[in-house]
């Protein structure tokens, strides 16, 4: 799978760190109990299909991306600099 990073152009995968679901960056408070921080730590949703990922470019410029891909194609749409995405 190869990644088009808007700063560096497209890469492969191997070179960004997966972070999670775009969409359900819900952090715990920080007075949640040891449950909520195990859930949203260790627990990750697995859906088939379109899905918006948040990823860091580590082996390149350092950006967190969003971006939009397939679980099942593994087809990438794009990517966008996290700190300029609309909701």
């Amino acid at each position: 799978m190869r990644i088009p990073c808007p700063n560096c152009g497209e890469r492969d995968r191997r070179e960004f760190y997966y972070q999670g679901d775009a969409v359900a960056l819900n952090r715990p408070a920080p007075d949640a109990g040891p449950q909520a921080w195990d859930d949203y730590i260790h627990n990750r949703d697995n859906p088939a299909g379109e899905t918006r990922d948040i990823w860091f470019h580590e082996a390149g410029c350092g950006a967190w991306l969003v971006v939009e891909r397939n679980t099942v194609t593994h087809a990438v749409h794009g990517a966008t600099l996290a700190g300029l995405v609309k909701r």
